[in-house]
């Protein structure tokens, strides 16, 4: 019987001591949850600043590339009453600088190649023409331009209809 109380006493001092550390391991495995938890919002924060910094400042470099140009055009207003043709060959180069602002920034041009593209082209006007197919761009009236393959502005033409 003494044997079996013994047996007993250590049986419950064995779950004791069980259950103190199951009650350890779950308040470390907790602690690191919470710490995750905690490590994974404060990452989520981080990133989406840097993804909204990043929007924000997506076109700065464009921005600094147009700044000579803006130069360029307020030098052009300070000399408007000098000697015109100088004035016209300063626009010339400020246009052409702009352009290769453009280029350099992937922003070309919309091709007039081909035809008529609604998507790309805008009608304004048609016109019957012997000298033109049908849907052939007759005239364009406004440039238009795409960042890559989207089309930022379409082109503004006039089409033959027959």
């Amino acid at each position: 019987m003494q044997e079996d109380e013994e047996q007993n006493v250590s049986t419950q001092a064995l779950n004791e001591e069980t259950a103190i550390d199951w009650e350890a391991k779950y308040n470390e495995l907790n602690d690191k949850y919470l710490r995750s938890a905690a490590d994974f919002e404060n990452t989520k924060k981080r990133l989406e600043k840097e993804k909204q910094a990043a929007i924000d400042y997506a076109s700065e470099k464009f921005s600094r590339d147009v700044l000579s140009i803006a130069d360029a055009l307020d030098m052009a207003l300070v000399h408007a009453d000098a000697d015109a043709d100088k004035v016209i060959e300063g626009v010339k180069l400020t246009r052409d600088n702009l352009l290769k602002v453009f280029e350099r920034h992937n922003i070309l041009p919309v091709s007039h190649d081909g035809g008529f593209d609604p998507t790309r082209h805008e009608a304004v006007m048609l016109q019957p023409s012997d000298a033109h197919d049908d849907n052939a761009i007759i005239a364009v009236l406004q440039k238009g331009y795409q960042l890559k393959d989207r089309v930022l502005r379409p082109s503004l033409v006039s089409v033959c209809k027959k």
